[in-house]
């Protein structure tokens, strides 16, 4: 049995992530602890405060005492929002006070485009212009070409509105589309965004559980997850 730790900022497409652990099957178990179940989604916290040391380590011995191999902060904002460096910071922060490897959902984003071997994505997210700005940014500091950053204010994420985001936010040069929010409900949704647009679909749920995974050094087959989890390892140049 795996386990796989999970700080959640609230209560956001929390269902999402039973989803995935029923899809990948009874060894692997999922871990959510919330580090601010009180923040609304108006989001009146600053960008990035609810990704401090003193919150992420809150929910952290819990998971330990759960057996958790690895944890993931899962936020893509609270994390790409501090830049580059200040990411790695909040992530080696949350290691040592972990003691176990941990990641974000925003490096979740970066490790999952090298594992599909490409260089050209568009994003499409359900934020303000200016938190997806930033999100693109941290993808260009590692040498991603953005090629389109869309941006629509949306909701909890049924079909039809994660649909419609991947369609507006695709462009034909773009060889995968992002989906960043993890406040959207998107893992049922990814194979069938994939045949629609011809193209592997990223999005946050999907590879912050694959990001734990990749941290315990286990592979797991999940066609029903997309492109993500089906393709052998991509060996970097």
């Amino acid at each position: 049995m795996t386990a796989l730790g999970f700080l959640c900022p609230g209560h956001f497409a929390e269902d999402d992530y039973s989803r995935i652990e029923q899809l990948l099957g009874s060894d692997v178990r999922v871990e959510l602890m919330r580090t601010d179940a009180g923040v609304g989604a108006d989001r009146t916290d600053p960008l990035g405060r609810l990704g401090t040391p003193e919150r992420l380590a809150a929910g952290v011995q819990e998971l330990r005492h759960a057996g958790a191999e690895a944890v993931v902060w899962a936020s893509t904002e609270d994390s790409s929002g501090y830049g580059w460096e200040g990411a790695h910071e909040q992530v080696r922060s949350l290691a040592r006070t972990a003691g176990m490897p941990a990641s974000s959902t925003a490096f979740a984003f970066v490790h999952a485009i090298r594992e599909l071997g490409v260089r050209r994505v568009a994003v499409g997210a359900a934020s303000p212009e200016d938190v997806t700005a930033l999100f693109a940014g941290f993808l260009r500091a590692d040498g991603i070409e953005v090629v389109a950053a869309h941006s629509a204010r949306g909701g909890t994420g049924d079909e039809a509105e994660v649909r419609s985001l991947a369609r507006s936010a695709d462009r034909p040069e773009a060889e995968a589309v992002l989906l960043p929010d993890t406040a959207l409900r998107t893992a049922a949704h990814v194979p069938a965004l994939e045949k629609e647009l011809g193209k592997p679909v990223l999005t946050a749920s999907q590879v912050t559980v694959w990001e734990a995974l990749r941290l315990a050094d286990r592979r797991v087959n999940a066609p029903e997850l997309g492109a993500l989890f089906t393709r052998e390892p991509v060996v970097q140049v």
